[in-house]
């Protein structure tokens, strides 16, 4: 019997720390709404943060590892984009990862399409090893089809970005001059 109820205790300990802790939507949530906060009070021009935001998804959609901040950031500084939006937008792909496995597979395969006209069966990226990804020859012959079919994501999402933050901006602009 007190083993029973160590066990029941235990249960409701649980039950309870789960239902202190936050769950993932809310801290989802939370996160976009303090980033959002931060886009919005941005000092700059509507358009600017709009560009900013466009060239951070834009890089955000690229096989580019390691390169995706650092393009963004000088993509926006080149463009004359506020410079913190590319880096919240480049960002914002993390929340997204468990769903980059399946991204990159229709990046590959709209990529291979465009290049070489056919799309594969499999995937030619599943007989490399994991060392040879770091080698060029194995970005030249893997990469170009995902950089290439990547446009395919990346266009559309930066300019829905664009048009719809630089809206969002300019009536935030506006109904805070009013005030």
């Amino acid at each position: 019997m007190p083993e029973e109820r160590l066990d029941d205790t235990k249960r409701e300990e649980t039950s309870a720390e789960v239902a202190a802790t936050p769950g993932r939507w809310a801290r989802l949530k939370r996160w976009l709404a303090a980033h959002h906060l931060t886009l919005m009070t941005l000092p700059d021009t509507p358009h600017s943060i709009a560009l900013g935001s466009a060239i951070g998804m834009f890089f955000g959609f690229t096989p580019l590892f390691g390169l995706k901040t650092l393009l963004s950031i000088v993509g926006a500084w080149l463009c004359k984009g506020n410079k913190i939006a590319a880096f919240i937008s480049v960002t914002l792909h993390d929340i997204i990862l468990p769903f980059w496995p399946a991204i990159f597979l229709w990046e590959y395969r709209m990529g291979m399409w465009v290049l070489y006209g056919r799309v594969p069966q499999r995937p030619g990226f599943s007989h490399v090893a994991l060392v040879d990804y770091m080698e060029w020859t194995t970005f030249l012959t893997l990469g170009r089809p995902l950089l290439v079919g990547s446009l395919f994501f990346a266009l559309p999402a930066a300019i829905l970005v664009y048009f719809g933050l630089r809206g969002v901006l300019i009536r935030a602009h506006a109904k805070n001059a009013g005030k």
